[in-house]
């Protein structure tokens, strides 16, 4: 009844203005990136000098090297696609391990150890990075020097990046898969147990179908906070730099329009891959 009362002008035209205000803050400056990637320009900025798709496609000329002509930058994003995988998958898996342990045992210490589990998400990146690097390369050292083992994976590199990602992003997963599964009604899964069920053919038939939803929004997530996460990255990056460490150095040296050429194509990109989680939960909203 109160939404319907009539509202003065002066709190309509507010209300408008403030939603236009909002959207404006928010998506003005991937708008203006968007557009200035196609600048007939050397710089990333106004003012507009016309239209080009040199910044995509060319490569003829070293100072206009388009985004499909930059072997570094393209490597970069391949290496974040891998690093990203390696935390997606880690993270699920670890993630719904740790959902289960959290819902389903019971054991001294489980609500201390669940609090603790956040304390990745408070620290900031940059001290969760050199403190991952510190404590890796101790041990690698150590090892090193009493049995002379050159434990590689512990040194500034792609393996310890998937290591310092996944050390935070883990947690995120899990709160998302365990807000899943604590509603599940588990006498969905006593009943099964009744009529003869094993205990992995419920995991897999039932409580696992129910948990799709989580499992493929804690994917996405974490394969998106991987691949834009830098503060960790820069910690521990080795010569393989993904593409965030890749574009702060490209930045430092002096901007172009590849920059914004690279980012409209991970904003289309994320676009592409949220429409399709929502159609995707539309269907399975329609077949349930």
């Amino acid at each position: 009844m109160i939404a319907s009362l009539p509202r003065p002008l002066w709190l309509r035209t507010s209300t408008v203005l403030y939603g236009v205000a909002f959207f404006a803050f928010l998506f003005l400056p991937l708008a203006i990136v968007a557009i200035f990637a196609f600048n007939d320009a050397p710089y990333p900025a106004p003012p507009w000098r016309g239209f080009t798709l040199d910044w995509f496609l060319g490569g003829a000329q070293a100072n206009r090297r388009g985004l499909f002509a930059d072997t570094a930058m393209l490597g970069s994003i391949w290496t974040s696609i891998v690093v990203a995988a390696w935390v997606t998958l880690l993270s699920v898996l670890v993630g719904t391990a740790n959902a289960f342990l959290i819902e389903r045992t019971q054991f001294r210490g489980k609500q201390a150890l669940s609090m603790l589990m956040l304390a990745p998400l408070v620290i900031p990146g940059v001290i969760l990075g050199i403190s991952i690097l510190a404590f890796a390369s101790r041990i690698a050292n150590l090892a090193d020097d009493l049995w002379g083992l050159e434990l590689e994976f512990l040194r500034p590199g792609l393996p310890l990046v998937v290591l310092g990602q996944f050390s935070y992003i883990v947690s995120i997963a899990t709160l998302t898969i365990t807000a899943r599964l604590k509603r599940f009604d588990v006498t969905l899964e006593e009943a099964a147990y009744n009529l003869g069920a094993s205990r992995a053919a419920v995991l897999w038939t039932i409580t696992l179908p129910y948990l799709k939803p989580a499992l493929i929004g804690s994917a996405a997530i974490s394969f998106l906070m991987s691949f834009e996460n830098f503060n960790t990255t820069l910690m521990l990056v080795g010569s393989d730099s993904p593409l965030t460490v890749m574009m702060y150095g490209r930045m430092r040296e002096g901007a172009t329009p590849v920059l914004n050429a690279v980012s409209l194509l991970l904003m289309v990109a994320s676009a592409v891959l949220a429409l399709t989680m929502m159609q995707g939960q539309k269907t399975n909203a329609r077949s349930s």
